[in-house]
């Protein structure tokens, strides 16, 4: 009974001391406090991001309807160009 006992006892202290290890090797609580910081720091800049991303939406639309007009301009079958001869080409 007596050996069973400290058999039991080793093999706490056993596993006490894994759990000790684990615990300074990756620290939940630490990973806890970061995952919150960074969350917290991208809901604060999720309005930034999104006028940024509607910016660059806005600039690459601005650029397809430039080229679309440049190339509607310069194509001699469309119907809004007539026979009109571009000089500066």
């Amino acid at each position: 009974m007596r050996e069973e006992l400290q058999d039991n006892m080793k093999r706490l202290v056993n596993f006490l001391n894994f759990a000790k290890a684990f615990f300074k090797r990756k620290n939940p609580l630490k990973e806890l406090a970061v995952s919150l910081l960074t969350s917290l720091k991208e809901m604060l800049t999720i309005r930034q991001k999104l006028k940024m991303a509607k910016y660059r939406v806005n600039y690459h639309k601005h650029q397809l309807h430039k080229m679309e007009s440049l190339i509607a301009e310069n194509n001699e079958h469309t119907f809004l160009k007539g026979k009109n001869l571009n000089q500066l080409r």
